[in-house]
């Protein structure tokens, strides 16, 4: 049996060689300086860390993470808060229309975003929303939503109803048979939500790029941006702020990985 499964040995080393080699060539080019044109998988003259520096100063991207970190935090809060408990309902009641919901909300999730920029930059400068931090995080709670009330639907059918039943004898109501008995059980989905929807936020370039426009409320992926232009392009300071950028993505992966894989295996046996 094992020599028969040497391929899926294979096959995995290929995928995880896939995802990690532009790490480590992204790695190698912000360690370069700009001038040096040899390949990117040594460094052949030595490691160099301007690039950071130029990155935090020149690339603004201190002022970058505190905006994209406050946008994604709270983007997450209320992607987790609304589609948990929209989804409680919808996984509890079984009727024709709750069907209904569930298939719309799978319909909105295969609407490409960006068909529908024209009249949401429309609404946006109608109620003021540009340039606004609250503006944005509007813009990404309504298009991660629906991911999110998916995944809790399927999740919360894997609970057995009999738990909100004798909640329901011991004199607990709906919200406190929600808040008390099944929100501490959504741990795993919980995980899988943030980690899906705080990753599209965190890297959303988009709609930042149309919605923040002031130098002062730039996100992440803007700033690296700034350093491709017209006029000349600085890879190398690029590749130091993006590997600054994913940090904070692999760090909150690696603490959150058990219960992302757990969320993702009982979100989907329904």
């Amino acid at each position: 049996m094992k020599k028969k499964k040497w391929w899926k040995t294979v096959l995995t080393i290929i995928i995880i060689l896939f995802h990690i080699i532009p790490i480590y060539i992204a790695f190698i080019a912000s360690l370069k300086e700009q001038t040096d044109f040899s390949s990117y998988w040594v460094l052949k003259n030595g490691a160099h860390f301007k690039n950071y520096l130029i990155a935090l100063n020149e690339g603004g991207m201190i002022t970058a993470l505190v905006n994209t970190l406050l946008i994604t935090l709270l983007s997450v809060i209320f992607i987790v808060i609304i589609g948990s408990m929209a989804a409680y309902p919808l996984a509890r009641v079984k009727s024709k229309l709750n069907k209904y919901i569930i298939f719309f909300i799978l319909s909105i999730m295969m609407i490409p975003p960006l068909s529908l920029l024209v009249p949401l930059y429309s609404i946006m400068a109608n109620i003021n929303a540009i340039n606004k931090i609250w503006g944005i995080v509007l813009v990404h709670v309504a298009f991660q939503l629906p991911i999110s009330i998916f995944l809790y639907t399927n999740f919360i059918k894997t609970i057995p109803k009999a738990l909100d039943e004798a909640a329901s004898i011991d004199g607990c109501g709906r919200y406190s048979i929600f808040y008390r008995i099944i929100l501490p059980l959504l741990k795993p989905v919980t995980a899988t939500v943030i980690l899906l929807t705080g990753i599209a936020v965190w890297n959303d370039f988009q709609f930042s790029l149309y919605f923040l426009q002031r130098p002062d409320k730039k996100v992440i992926t803007l700033a690296i941006s700034t350093f491709f232009s017209m006029t000349g392009t600085n890879l190398n300071a690029a590749a130091a702020a993006a590997i600054i950028a994913i940090m904070p993505v692999v760090i909150l992966y690696v603490f959150l990985q058990k219960y992302f894989v757990k969320g993702m295996v009982d979100s989907a046996i329904k």
